[in-house]
Protein backbone atom coordinates (compact mmCIF):
# COMPACT_ATOMS: atom_id res chain seq x y z
CA UNK A 1 0.00 0.00 0.00
CA UNK A 2 1.21 3.32 -0.57
CA UNK A 3 2.07 5.97 2.04
CA UNK A 4 -0.89 8.45 1.01
CA UNK A 5 -3.28 5.53 1.16
CA UNK A 6 -2.24 4.37 4.24
CA UNK A 7 -1.92 7.57 5.64
CA UNK A 8 -6.15 8.06 4.17
CA UNK A 9 -7.13 4.78 5.80
CA UNK A 10 -5.53 5.43 8.58
CA UNK A 11 -7.12 8.88 9.27
CA UNK A 12 -10.10 7.55 8.17
CA UNK A 13 -10.43 4.75 10.81
CA UNK A 14 -9.18 7.47 13.51
CA UNK A 15 -11.77 9.69 12.30
CA UNK A 16 -14.60 7.35 12.20
CA UNK A 17 -13.63 5.59 15.71
CA UNK A 18 -13.66 9.60 17.14
CA UNK A 19 -17.06 10.06 16.39
CA UNK A 20 -18.72 6.82 17.93
CA UNK A 21 -16.03 7.84 20.53
CA UNK A 22 -17.76 11.53 21.16
CA UNK A 23 -21.25 10.35 21.15
CA UNK A 24 -22.29 11.06 24.60
CA UNK A 25 -23.62 8.14 26.71
CA UNK A 26 -27.54 8.28 27.23
CA UNK A 27 -28.56 9.90 30.37
CA UNK A 28 -30.45 7.61 33.46
CA UNK A 29 -33.75 8.04 34.16
CA UNK A 30 -34.67 8.37 37.41
CA UNK A 31 -35.77 4.98 38.42
CA UNK A 32 -32.30 3.77 37.08
CA UNK A 33 -30.50 6.55 38.83
CA UNK A 34 -32.21 5.20 42.05
CA UNK A 35 -30.50 1.71 41.01
CA UNK A 36 -33.75 0.43 39.67
CA UNK A 37 -35.89 -2.16 41.56
CA UNK A 38 -33.12 -3.47 43.40
CA UNK A 39 -31.65 0.22 44.64
CA UNK A 40 -35.12 1.07 45.89
CA UNK A 41 -35.24 -2.22 47.89
CA UNK A 42 -32.06 -1.41 49.43
CA UNK A 43 -32.82 2.40 49.75
CA UNK A 44 -36.52 1.34 51.95
CA UNK A 45 -34.09 -1.31 54.23
CA UNK A 46 -31.88 1.67 55.33
CA UNK A 47 -35.27 4.59 55.06
CA UNK A 48 -37.30 2.12 57.55
CA UNK A 49 -34.14 1.86 59.89
CA UNK A 50 -33.82 5.48 60.15
CA UNK A 51 -37.89 5.92 60.28
CA UNK A 52 -37.20 4.01 63.60
CA UNK A 53 -34.50 5.41 65.05
CA UNK A 54 -35.92 9.17 64.76
CA UNK A 55 -37.94 10.01 67.86
CA UNK A 56 -40.12 11.86 65.37
CA UNK A 57 -41.56 9.50 62.88
CA UNK A 58 -40.80 6.15 65.55
CA UNK A 59 -44.15 5.77 67.01
CA UNK A 60 -45.90 5.72 63.65
CA UNK A 61 -43.43 2.74 62.46
CA UNK A 62 -42.92 0.59 65.34
CA UNK A 63 -46.89 -0.27 65.54
CA UNK A 64 -47.00 -0.28 61.56
CA UNK A 65 -46.24 -3.94 59.46
CA UNK A 66 -42.72 -2.88 58.53
CA UNK A 67 -41.76 -5.47 55.78
CA UNK A 68 -45.66 -4.46 53.92
CA UNK A 69 -44.96 -0.15 54.71
CA UNK A 70 -40.93 -1.07 52.78
CA UNK A 71 -42.76 -3.31 49.93
CA UNK A 72 -45.63 -1.06 48.89
CA UNK A 73 -43.17 2.17 49.22
CA UNK A 74 -40.86 0.05 46.70
CA UNK A 75 -43.74 -0.26 44.72
CA UNK A 76 -45.00 3.61 44.96
CA UNK A 77 -41.40 4.97 43.97
CA UNK A 78 -41.08 2.55 41.54
CA UNK A 79 -44.19 3.87 40.16
CA UNK A 80 -43.65 7.30 40.60
CA UNK A 81 -40.41 7.23 39.00
CA UNK A 82 -41.56 5.26 35.64
CA UNK A 83 -40.23 2.21 36.39
CA UNK A 84 -41.99 -1.16 35.30
CA UNK A 85 -44.19 -1.39 38.63
CA UNK A 86 -47.69 -0.88 39.64
CA UNK A 87 -48.72 0.32 43.23
CA UNK A 88 -51.17 -1.46 44.57
CA UNK A 89 -51.40 -0.30 47.90
CA UNK A 90 -54.37 2.04 49.90
CA UNK A 91 -54.74 5.22 48.63
CA UNK A 92 -52.52 8.22 51.09
CA UNK A 93 -55.85 9.92 52.20
CA UNK A 94 -57.34 6.37 53.31
CA UNK A 95 -53.92 4.51 54.68
CA UNK A 96 -53.31 7.99 56.77
CA UNK A 97 -56.94 9.01 57.81
CA UNK A 98 -56.70 7.34 61.79
CA UNK A 99 -53.05 7.44 61.78
CA UNK A 100 -53.04 11.69 63.28
CA UNK A 101 -49.91 12.07 61.87
CA UNK A 102 -49.15 15.84 61.95
CA UNK A 103 -45.02 15.91 61.00
CA UNK A 104 -44.38 15.21 57.12
CA UNK A 105 -40.85 17.71 57.15
CA UNK A 106 -39.56 14.67 59.58
CA UNK A 107 -40.43 11.78 56.51
CA UNK A 108 -39.06 13.93 53.73
CA UNK A 109 -35.67 15.05 56.07
CA UNK A 110 -35.11 11.47 56.71
CA UNK A 111 -35.85 10.06 52.98
CA UNK A 112 -33.53 13.09 52.11
CA UNK A 113 -30.65 11.84 53.77
CA UNK A 114 -31.30 8.26 53.13
CA UNK A 115 -31.20 8.92 49.10
CA UNK A 116 -27.78 10.94 49.86
CA UNK A 117 -26.25 8.16 51.95
CA UNK A 118 -26.98 5.68 48.93
CA UNK A 119 -25.62 8.27 46.39
CA UNK A 120 -28.69 9.17 44.59
CA UNK A 121 -28.15 11.81 41.98
CA UNK A 122 -29.65 15.61 43.53
CA UNK A 123 -31.65 15.82 39.85
CA UNK A 124 -33.10 12.50 40.77
CA UNK A 125 -33.88 13.20 44.03
CA UNK A 126 -35.94 16.27 43.59
CA UNK A 127 -37.72 14.37 40.47
CA UNK A 128 -39.03 12.02 43.15
CA UNK A 129 -40.18 14.83 45.79
CA UNK A 130 -41.49 16.97 43.77
CA UNK A 131 -44.04 13.72 42.76
CA UNK A 132 -44.55 13.03 46.61
CA UNK A 133 -44.96 16.68 47.76
CA UNK A 134 -48.71 16.67 46.71
CA UNK A 135 -49.53 13.63 49.00
CA UNK A 136 -48.54 16.21 52.16
CA UNK A 137 -51.91 16.95 52.21
CA UNK A 138 -53.88 13.24 51.81
CA UNK A 139 -51.26 12.56 54.79
CA UNK A 140 -51.38 14.69 57.33
CA UNK A 141 -54.76 14.35 59.33
CA UNK A 142 -56.15 17.74 61.75
CA UNK A 143 -57.78 16.86 64.36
Amino acid sequence: MHKPLLLAATLATFLTLSTVQAQPAPALTAFQAFGAKPGLVSLMDDFMTRLLADERTAPFFKKANQQQVKEQLVEQFCEVLSGPCTYKGADMKGAHQDLEIREFNALVEILQLTMNAHGVPFAAQNQLLAKLAPMHRDIITSR
